[in-house]
């Protein structure tokens, strides 16, 4: 009898890729305000009255002081770059719109709806982060996109899982889907597409960024359904979340406008997680709301009414995600 060898090949299971990150990458203003460039689609920003430009930074300097030490103070590592006075940049604070940083060690650099947010765009701060012993491999740069009017604002536009490598997009004058299918094509990402809108003066509009109303954590989601108007793409939406294992937790479109959707899970000191947001946002959400979050990670909140009411956007705009491998 011949007895043959057999052979056994032993299939290791693909490593998850990191969904969340100790690293954030922070902008200071040195000349925010608001911005007349994007308010023709932020319907979240509502400048008050006549007040010098100088005061409207001032403040928004001491919001992002107070933040940043919030985040240190619980072990998040904070790269802190300042901004420039010239060019005029009143929305660099959100850099989380023109950039995102990659396990792999890929950049993607998006291209803006304002003329103004281009000049945010500085390699200066990707050395910065060489400098802090990041390692970049790759730059992938759509912002030639912009020549053909064609948009897709970073992580403002697209809400990525990525330990499941889902990427969620709103559609918007923001985020074209044909740009959003390259970049997931790129970045090996599933696309799952939709609509959202809010109420504005009384007629449904477009929202701006699909981070308003969805912010999805490692082991929960906060999002707004009722912004999803059609009821097959809710569906669609609520599902992909639901089979990944995520816990859904909605927040109303008043809570949304209150930038309760617009938070981030973030890693702190003795792998800690914690879920940042505005105070505005925390202040919004109901005693079960609240309670439910914290059964996932501890709620990290911070005043930010200066740069919520003049910039449109809170604490998840100001913070991009750093992944990128730490260099040998």
């Amino acid at each position: 009898m011949i007895i043959h060898e057999a052979f056994f090949v032993i299939i290791t299971p693909l490593k998850m890729a990191q969904h969340t990150t100790n690293s954030i990458l922070m902008v200071r203003p040195v000349g925010f305000t608001a911005n007349p460039q994007t308010a023709v689609n932020n319907f979240y920003q509502n400048p008050i009255g006549d007040v010098l430009p100088s005061t409207i930074n001032a403040k928004a300097q001491q919001e992002f002081d107070a933040f940043v030490a919030r985040l240190k103070a619980v072990g998040v590592h904070v790269i802190v770059v300042e901004d420039t006075p010239d060019p005029e940049t009143p929305d660099a604070v959100f850099p989380n719109n023109w950039v995102s940083f990659h396990e792999n060690g890929d950049v993607g650099i998006y291209p803006m709806f304002a003329p103004n947010r281009r000049l945010e765009r500085r390699e200066a701060i990707l050395e910065t982060l060489e400098t802090d012993g990041f390692k970049i491999e790759h730059v992938i740069d759509y912002s030639s996109a912009e020549d053909d009017g064609v948009f897709l604002e970073g992580t403002g536009s697209v809400v990525l899982d990525r330990a499941h490598g889902k990427a969620y997009c709103a559609l918007s004058p923001r985020a074209d889907e044909e740009l959003f299918i390259e970049f997931c094509e790129d970045f090996e990402f599933t696309p799952v597409v939709f609509s959202a809108y809010q109420t504005v003066e009384g007629q449904r509009k477009t929202l701006y960024h699909s981070n308003v109303m969805l912010s999805v954590a490692e082991t929960f989601a906060l999002i707004c359904p009722s912004a999803i108007d059609d009821k097959k793409e809710r569906k669609m939406v609520l599902k992909h979340l639901k089979d990944d294992g995520k816990a859904i937790i909605t927040i109303t479109e008043a809570q949304s406008n209150a930038f309760s959707g617009n938070a981030l899970q973030v890693i702190g000191a003795n792998n800690k997680r914690y879920l940042v947001m505005s105070t505005a946002a925390y202040k919004a959400l109901t005693k079960d709301q609240v309670l439910h979050i914290e059964k996932h990670c501890e709620i990290l909140y911070s005043p930010l009414e200066t740069i919520e009411t003049y910039g449109g956007g809170s604490a998840r705009c100001m913070l991009a995600e750093v992944f990128l491998p730490k260099a040998d």
